[in-house]
């Protein structure tokens, strides 16, 4: 029955319904959500890549079946709606997924004129700006202003593209340091310069997002298969307020200072013990530690995630394995908050409590399988996840069986009402962020006290007081910055009481 809906939805192209005609909504009862096997996680929405305007089955590039790609998200700071953004043999689609339910395929913008199909695709966001990078050669990387899908509701259209930095030809992945406005280009090849030809990072100023421009390279250390570039806020002090990336070179993980991307430098690099092919990582929040996974790895007794102590960036060192439950090949994972999404090929999605990595222990606490044709080690299946929207909707991507909207049930959701403060406080997230003209921030306090909040700049210039007075006891305190007349860049909002200290880090863009 599937492959008649993907021939239909196939000779449909960008006609496609507007409403998810995939898999049925189905919540996670007894193990599984409809075909799906699943573990606190239901099944909200499902759109095949066909009925996204992708490629028929069998006719998606180096690997036919995998027509879907890498998922991203977008949440428009002015109305809070939640966007999916998912990469696609031939381009990228868009979806409202405002309501998960009912999601709204709201249309796609093809690759560029003559550039073949990819099975490939690299997909982030930054300052309300789509970015779309490809392994086609001449692709560039694509620029689409997010704003366009602003009241649209259908039925789908044809986009083009905003803008297009045409400086690499290639690319395996991008990356986004959001604080400081650049992009990282990954595996990629270059066009206009003499630098970056073994598949360096190839770095981007997109600080005006429709004028990218190019503005230095790495390539001491080889080729980087995928990176994770940010402005650090961890542990080493050394290394505060810099921009540091961490670069996956597919034998270690390098860390480089990009603080000047005219001149960037090594930090360091650090392996572990049998490795395959270091894929991918990603920072915990409090930049203690990194965890990889390895794309080639054995996956025995399970897929593998290694976990990297990385509080002295110039001696990071192997801390431990975690060995999940199926022995499939993994792929890429993001952490947000306590919780780790592991999007693992023929496994799917796998959900870790980071509680106990201090003591050398992660714990799987909820999963959902996108691919139903088996568990073994290929590379049909998930290929990634967005677990970024506040309303706790997570996004998965599957080669074959397309976009998921998934809602995870055993864990809090960021929509949820935040718990009572357990260590005296509960800060929320600054938001929106990148901002234009305005962050704004609430706070409760389980006693009463003064509290002060103060915005500082990457120089540690105090540029604005945010609150300075009494909280009381179950009283929320709004925070606001009036960003409007400062310069774009990344800045820290400090919020200390008498009995707690809290950081947040924001983005500015113009």
């Amino acid at each position: 029955m599937r492959s008649i809906i993907l021939a239909a939805a196939a000779a449909l192209a960008v006609a496609a319904p507007a409403a998810a005609q995939g898999a049925p909504a189905a919540a996670c009862v007894g193990g599984s959500a409809g075909e799906f096997a699943c573990n606190a996680v239901d099944l909200l929405a499902n759109f095949t890549p066909q009925e996204l305007g992708g490629p028929p089955a069998g006719g998606c590039g180096s690997y036919p079946n995998l027509c879907a790609n890498e998922v991203w998200g977008w949440t428009d700071p002015d109305s809070g709606k939640e966007y999916a953004v998912q990469g696609l043999a031939n381009g990228v689609a868009f979806v409202d997924v405002s309501d998960p339910s009912a999601p709204v395929f709201l249309g796609r913008m093809p690759q560029p004129p003559g550039v073949n199909l990819s099975t490939w695709h690299s997909l982030k966001v930054y300052a309300n700006h789509a970015f779309v990078g490809s392994e086609a050669s001449g692709h560039g990387v694509q620029v689409f202003d997010l704003t366009r899908l602003r009241g649209l509701t259908g039925p789908p259209q044809t986009f083009t593209a905003d803008a297009r930095y045409t400086g690499n030809s290639n690319a395996h992945t991008i990356d986004i340091n959001e604080d400081a406005g650049f992009l990282y280009i990954a595996g990629g090849t270059q066009t206009n310069s003499a630098d970056c030809h073994g598949g360096g990072l190839h770095i981007v100023d997109i600080s005006t997002p429709t004028s990218p421009a190019y503005a230095g390279c790495f390539d001491s250390v080889g080729y980087t298969h995928e990176a994770q570039c940010i402005t650090y806020d961890g542990p080493d002090a050394t290394y505060v307020g810099r921009q540091i990336c961490a670069a996956y070179n597919q034998s270690h993980v390098a860390f480089v200072d990009v603080t000047n991307p005219a001149a960037p430098t090594l930090i360091s690099s650090v392996s572990y013990p049998n490795t395959g092919y270091t894929h991918q990582g990603w920072f915990t929040e409090d930049r203690r530690y990194i965890l990889v996974d390895d794309e080639f790895d054995t996956a025995s007794p399970g897929t593998r995630t290694i976990v990297i102590d990385v509080a002295d960036l110039d001696d990071p060192e192997f801390a431990f394995n975690y060995y999940g439950p199926l022995a499939t090949y993994a792929h890429n994972l993001y952490i947000r908050g306590n919780y780790a999404f592991l999007s693992n090929y023929q496994g799917g999605l796998h959900i870790l409590d980071l509680a106990g990595i201090d003591s050398g222990q992660l714990t799987e606490v909820a999963y959902f399988d996108t691919y139903p044709l088996g568990n073994g080690l290929s590379y049909a299946g998930q290929w990634g996840n967005y677990p970024y929207f506040a309303s706790g909707t997570v996004l998965a991507s599957d080669g074959r069986f397309g976009l998921f909207v998934l809602r995870p049930t055993g864990i809090a959701t960021a929509g949820a009402p935040p718990p009572p403060p357990t260590e005296g406080f509960t800060l929320s997230a600054p938001a929106p962020n990148p901002a234009f003209d305005e962050v704004r921030l609430t706070l409760t306090v389980a006693e009463a006290q003064h509290v002060r909040a103060e915005a500082f700049d990457a120089m540690g210039r105090r540029v604005s007081v945010l609150h300075d007075g009494n909280v009381g006891v179950g009283a929320t305190a709004a925070l606001t910055l009036d960003a409007g007349a400062l310069p774009a860049g990344p800045y820290l909002i400090r919020v200390t009481g008498e009995t707690f200290s809290a950081t947040s880090r924001v983005a500015l863009a113009r």
